[in-house]
């Protein structure tokens, strides 16, 4: 099987692709390595993958050159790029395309609306476009638990109505639900959603809850607490995401005919909801320092709760994500300190 997985440089990416090669995949990883965040970070997930990070770096960004280790070829490239990302596919002829690439991040939404319309949805319509001229089988796509916005009933369910986006983050995830249906039901191929929730562990991404308490901390530094720690989330540690996420992408899904089946939106998560207050005390415990707290009211596009009912996906992939969240903040320490030689 070839396999497309865009966002290669990323949290979710970089092991996504790692975890392909293990089960013999050939991979092919596209990023545009933007400067979001870290990019030193990036290019040491790429050495990770055996991926020369000094040739990385020189990449132009909307260049069509590669570098390959034995399983996994890198190119650096924008999704926007309506020139090169079609001969990609031309080329490369995939089986099927995994599409974790975007510009992240619910709050830097507000700064920055055009990163958004511009990675999110043009980028993904030209990942449709590809998908749809190339012939391949089955598109598999990071949604997000944001698009559930102000829904109030816990858990959330797939079948929920999600109008209520309360972000352009939130609005462009559910954009690409709807042009993925539409993309399935005029040209019939396959398309699978899949709603984050609130992702975390080694090598995670510097803006998240994870990693930014982490770092204060060790700095002597106060953590912004928002709404008061009247939060919960369905923290969710990144084997769990990765094995649910290959099961869709290696799974033999052609049996997927009828219109109905085309298409299908799963929520992926850890199935339960964790108080951020717990949260916390289990990284206190891991460092064996007391968190400073700077308590702040809630954030402007952020929600109080999120839980995700994961029952679909646990049916039509035997998914069982299983790690306790003191085993999972454990396993972020020892990276942290080793990576950054605490």
């Amino acid at each position: 099987m070839k396999v497309l997985v865009t966002g290669a440089a990323g949290f979710i990416g970089f092991h996504t692709v790692a975890q392909l090669i293990a089960q013999n995949c050939q991979v092919v990883g596209l990023d545009n390595i933007n400067s979001y965040y870290d990019v030193g970070l990036k290019y040491a997930r790429l050495k990770e993958l055996g991926i020369d990070s000094s040739q990385a770096e020189k990449f132009n960004s909307v260049s069509e050159s590669s570098i390959h280790s034995s399983q996994f070829k890198f190119v650096r490239m924008n999704l926007e790029d309506r020139d090169q990302l079609p001969k990609l596919f031309e080329t490369e002829k995939f089986d099927v395309v995994c599409h974790l690439a975007a510009q992240a991040g619910v709050r830097y939404s507000l700064e920055n609306p055009e990163a958004y319309v511009d990675s999110n949805v043009v980028g993904f319509l030209n990942i449709l476009e590809g998908c749809r001229h190339n012939k391949v089988r089955h598109l598999v796509y990071a949604s997000s638990s944001s698009v559930y916005g102000l829904n109030k009933k816990i858990p959330f369910n797939t079948s929920d109505n999600v109008d209520h986006p309360i972000s352009l983050y939130a609005a462009t995830k559910k954009s690409n639900e709807l042009m993925a249906h539409t993309y399935s039901h005029l040209y019939g191929f396959l398309t699978t959603g899949l709603r984050f929730f609130t992702v975390y562990g080694p090598w995670g991404r510097p803006d998240m809850a994870m990693f930014l308490f982490t770092d204060a901390m060790l700095k002597g530094k106060p953590i912004k607490v928002f709404n008061s720690g009247e939060m919960e989330r369905d923290f969710t540690f990144i084997d769990d995401i990765v094995e649910g996420v290959v099961r869709v992408v290696v799974k033999d899904v052609t049996e997927r005919k009828s219109a109905s089946e085309l298409y299908k939106v799963y929520n992926i998560g850890n199935n339960k909801s964790v108080k951020l207050m717990k949260f916390i005390k289990a990284i206190e415990k891991s460092l064996g320092i007391e968190a400073k707290k700077e308590m702040l009211p809630m954030q402007p596009g952020d929600v109080s709760k999120t839980w995700a009912n994961v029952d679909e996906l646990i049916k039509d992939y035997d998914y069982r994500p299983d790690t306790q969240i003191e085993h999972g903040v454990q396993e972020f320490i020892n990276w942290y300190k080793q990576y950054y030689k605490v």
